[in-house]
């Protein structure tokens, strides 16, 4: 008798300790297990390395560095805000190259170099976005994932180290880079974060750009610099208040959406440092209730650049780029002009030492019926967006700090 009671509680004890193991060892949505958190992938055939927290997932290339996707768990389309060249060229039966793609690098410089840089070998947008980068560490511990980046830049003699990370249950990327000088006298340099949407994110007339409030310019050009297919709307170093810019037929323009009717390409700068700490700038597709949008301390990254390619064919581009100066100059020209609207247009990188830059990434599904960004307050722990068309409210719970 005792023996027959003793066999269903032995079995009941096995079962139970089965359970436990098995809830133990399977990842839930907002647990992941290390090995899934940080995985070497590909992205469009070039290696690449995803950082995943169950809410976001961010690829992020190993050569060149570039934030080339950023991903909703949640999304069964999948859909990637980011440009995404690679796939035009992949589609176009054209090699696969690193570069620039997504959200890229450009340091140390930022636009074409002179003839004599050229000669000497440096790439336009400096060396980063062009070399392979070394992980020095990546993996989760606790609630947050990490990749530790660096790469050397021979040419201008400059060590360049990156931390990404993301938290658990959070929609939010925290980026902070550090660049040191290995020669022994001070120097101007210039430094920015070209980040880029594309199509089919990018929808004309649909996806809608906000920022915060700034001082715009439209870029100098000379009659007949453009392409065919994208003329420009408009007119050359035009001063204007953001999102209305005239038009070189006379009228204005709202620059938040692309244009129905496509075939312009045009170029905008924006001073952020009226605003304060940071600043900010955001693209929302309402249809698909997509947000992108980044934040970033004025004090690294006074001026930010939209970049327009309308072409009447092939994939649209939008830059949302913020760094250290007004335009994709060659650095002779933007240390000759010094400042624009009293700021500076570059970074001083003292002898042997180091400085640093800080920004926030995040991506996230918006309440139905929300059309654009008016207002972000940064606080401890959260992110709030106001929509000041509806009066509506979002708010990003986030650990990452700026």
């Amino acid at each position: 008798m005792r023996t027959s009671l003793r066999l269903p509680l032995t079995l009941f004890v096995i079962a139970g300790f089965a359970l436990m193991a098995l809830w133990l060892i399977t990842p839930s949505a907002s647990s992941q297990s290390a090995d899934t958190a940080v995985r070497e992938s590909q992205f469009r055939t070039l290696p690449s390395i995803v950082l995943s927290n169950g809410v976001i997932e961010l690829a992020v290339l190993q050569t060149g560095g570039a934030l080339a996707s950023l991903t909703l768990a949640e999304d069964s389309e999948k859909l990637n805000p980011l440009w995404d060249p690679l796939r035009a060229a992949q589609e176009a039966g054209k090699p696969v190259r690193a570069g620039g793609t997504g959200h890229f690098l450009c340091v140390d410089g930022f636009g074409p170099v002179s003839e004599e840089e050229r000669a000497a070998g440096l790439p336009g947008h400096g060396e980063a976005h062009r070399l392979p980068w070394k992980t020095e560490s990546s993996g989760k511990t606790a609630n947050t994932v990490t990749l530790v980046q660096s790469v050397a830049l021979p040419l201008v003699q400059e060590t360049y180290r990156r931390s990404v990370k993301l938290f658990e249950g959070d929609n939010v990327v925290e980026v902070h880079a550090s660049l040191e000088s290995l020669l022994g006298f001070d120097r101007p340099i210039c430094w920015a974060e070209h980040a880029t949407i594309g199509s089919p994110f990018l929808e004309p007339g649909v996806t809608v750009v906000d920022m915060s409030k700034n001082q715009a310019l439209t870029r100098p050009h000379e009659p007949g610099d453009e392409s065919p297919d994208r003329r420009h709307r408009l007119p050359s170093g035009k001063e204007f208040t953001w999102p209305m810019a005239p038009t070189i037929a006379g009228g204005s323009v709202d620059l938040r959406a692309a244009p129905t009717v496509l075939g312009s390409g045009d170029h905008t700068s924006h001073l952020m440092t009226p605003n304060g700490a940071y600043a900010w700038v955001t693209a929302l597709h309402p249809g698909k209730r997509l947000l992108l949008g980044y934040i970033f301390k004025t004090s690294e990254s006074p001026w930010l650049q939209t970049w327009e390619s309308y072409p009447k064919e092939g994939m649209l581009a939008r830059g949302l780029e913020f760094g250290t100066q007004t335009f994709d100059l060659p650095r002779r020209v933007v240390v000759s002009e010094g400042t624009r609207f009293g700021a500076p247009l570059y970074r001083w990188l003292p002898a042997k030492s180091k400085i640093e830059s800080t920004f926030l990434m995040f991506f996230a599904r918006t309440p139905e019926g929300f059309r654009g960004v008016g207002d972000i307050q940064l606080r401890e722990g959260v992110i709030e967006l106001k929509d000041n068309l509806t009066n509506q409210t979002m708010t990003l719970k986030t650990a990452a700090r700026l």
